[in-house]
């Protein structure tokens, strides 16, 4: 067996890819924008591989690999490792990546249920989020949202493939769509478990009208979740959301923000309006003396009560 991170050139012929990458898709713009940069500078940072017999199988460098061999070259430069275990083999191609450009969520999403069925044997336990940070270099915030993902039906899992296929800037139902439509609907069943009988009838609805630019801002997705805690954050009736909620789903005309606005969006922008004051307040209780002879800080609170004598004189 070859000793570990020895660097040396490897004829292309004699390395296969990694059957355990997560990475599904390699994007023509970006494999054409490499060729360019190798055909130009040549290879600048080497592949990592594991020794197999006679052969080679990729850790880090699929992409550098594949253009080499559409350039014609012989040879790659490799850093050569000893084979690893299967999860070592995981964690490894997820932490090269992680520290830098990161791969699609839902390659990270396609591998992370394998990821945590090794650990949980290694570990003789079922692992935490944060043990799956730690192993995976992935932070939590990634992680919850790549298990939003792993328990899509295989039909818009399958719509996800499609649109990875195209450039990022192409996308239109994409993997970020899926995380905040989702995130939104388990807001939901766990405020009103009643109004979504059939989830899959109200996805297809949800991405017809964000086809179509009824829904106009992924982001819009976030008043879902405002609509249903409204009862608990604004004194907002249950059966008033409810019955907004019921109008974004199945209402095929109506968008979220419009919705929205009609029903909580004011209640809403009053409480933060309301929260900043109590919190300006906060800290102006809270001033030193010296503080207070600061003449920038003098001038800002003249400033502040100028504005709100002109505000409530025009009231």
């Amino acid at each position: 067996m070859e000793s570990k991170n020895k660097l040396k050139d490897i004829p292309l012929d004699l390395i296969d890819p990694n059957p355990d990458n997560p990475r599904m898709y390699f994007r023509q713009e970006e494999l054409d924008d490499l060729l360019i940069s190798i055909k130009k500078f040549g290879i600048q940072v080497p592949i990592s591989v594991y020794s197999n017999g006679d052969r080679y199988i990729l850790i880090d460098g699929e992409r550098r690999w594949r253009t080499s061999k559409k350039l014609n070259l012989k040879t790659i430069p490799a850093i050569v490792q000893g084979k690893p275990s299967e999860l070592d083999n995981l964690l490894m191609m997820f932490n090269i990546h992680s520290l830098r450009e990161q791969w699609d969520l839902f390659t990270i999403a396609n591998k992370i249920s394998k990821v945590i069925d090794l650990l949980a044997k290694d570990m003789g336990k079922t692992p935490l989020e944060n043990d799956i940070s730690l192993a995976t270099g992935l932070n939590k915030t990634t992680i919850r949202r790549c298990k939003l993902l792993i328990e899509l039906p295989d039909k818009y899992k399958d719509q996800i493939k499609k649109e990875l296929e195209v450039p990022k800037s192409k996308q239109k139902i994409s993997e970020d769509f899926f995380i905040e439509m989702e995130s939104s609907l388990k807001t939901v069943s766990r405020n009103y478990p009643a109004i979504i009988k059939n989830v899959d009838e109200v996805r297809d609805n949800l991405i017809d009208k964000y086809r179509n630019g009824t829904i106009k801002n992924l982001v819009d997705f976030r008043q879902i979740g405002k609509l249903a805690t409204a009862h608990k954050n604004v004194n907002f009736s249950r059966e008033d959301s409810e019955r907004a909620l019921s109008r974004i789903f199945f209402d095929k005309k109506t968008g979220i923000a419009e919705i929205y606005n009609q029903t909580v969006g004011e209640l809403y922008t009053e409480k933060r309006f309301i929260g900043a004051v109590d919190l300006l307040i906060g800290q102006i209780e809270t001033l030193t003396p010296d503080e207070k002879n600061d003449p920038e800080i003098k001038e800002a609170l003249s400033r502040l009560v100028s504005l709100i004598n002109n505000t409530i004189d025009g009231l």
